[in-house]
């Protein structure tokens, strides 16, 4: 096991969390990524997909061919950049704020992408909050609502109001953790909707198959995006992922290329399924 080290400057944010303030930024695309045309012509909505993993899967997508549709909650300059970003790759992309814990946005961004676009094809739930509490009494009822109506709620929320136009073929892939697997002290909330998003894809893979939608999910391990120095004091921050096998955090541009393989044809034998981006950590889910 690496030595756990300093991997960043010391920093602290509020939630949620902006990309434009950290330092260094995360890498949400990689130099060596090659495109081959595998999501030409569809429409992806992400959640969560102004800054982070939600970025660098936005970019990869349009990379591949595909236009974007992004909810975000209220980082306008992070959701703008990346829209920005994805129209260099030729492809068209919407941005919608708003709270995916509240189930009339999550109905009003599903319509508005199929409005704008035609239709959809990707459902990416990924937006996701998590707050570090000493103990379990310092978890409020409304706290505790909260995380989960981000994390959890939303994702049925939004499955309810795609479904209608996702059609054989369509794909949905959830963003769960790798403290679904391993836990986390400070963390209970989030690791139990982390935990619940493996059972619903699971299942939710089994209630779609005859439908011809397949529902997989992605566990990363750490990954320096906002919601780090949003969460965590500056020592942790500083010492970020050193912990991991590989001795280091993980950047959203090595995460992204799971969403695209299990968002394109090369993963059509695959439904109900997690795969595990972490850093060496062998979780046997």
């Amino acid at each position: 096991m690496a030595k756990k080290e300093q991997q960043f400057p010391k920093q602290r944010q509020e939630q949620p969390g902006t990309r434009d303030k950290m330092k260094p930024k995360p890498r949400t695309e990689g130099s060596k990524y090659k495109a081959a045309g595998k999501l030409e012509g569809k429409i992806a909505l992400i959640t969560g997909g102004d800054s982070g993993i939600g970025r660098a899967v936005a970019i990869a997508f349009a990379k591949e061919g595909a236009d974007v549709s992004i909810a975000f909650l209220s980082e306008h300059k992070d959701a703008e950049d990346t829209m920005a970003r994805v129209e260099r790759e030729g492809r068209r992309c919407e941005i919608y704020a708003g709270d995916v814990g509240e189930e009339s946005f999550c109905r009003e961004v599903v319509r508005k992408t199929v409005d704008v676009f035609g239709g959809l094809d990707i459902l990416v739930n990924n937006a996701a909050e998590q707050h570090v509490r000493e103990s379990i009494e310092d978890i409020s009822s409304e706290a505790l609502l909260r995380t989960f109506k981000t994390n959890l709620f939303s994702m049925f929320y939004l499955v309810k109001a795609a479904l209608p136009h996702l059609k054989k073929g369509a794909v949905i892939i959830n963003t769960t953790s790798i403290t679904a697997y391993a836990g986390h002290p400070k963390l209970l909330d989030y690791a139990v909707t982390k935990g619940g998003i493996v059972a619903f894809t699971r299942s939710l893979s089994l209630h779609l198959v005859e439908k011809g939608v397949r529902v997989n999910a992605v566990a990363p391990g750490p990954v320096w995006t906002p919601l780090i120095p949003a969460t965590f004091d500056e020592e942790h921050v500083a010492s970020f992922g050193a912990n991991t096998p590989m001795g280091r955090a993980g950047q959203p541009e090595e995460i992204a290329p799971c969403y695209v393989f299990l968002a394109c044809d090369d993963s059509s034998y695959m439904t109900g399924q997690v795969l595990h981006p972490n850093g060496g950590r062998i979780v046997n889910g």
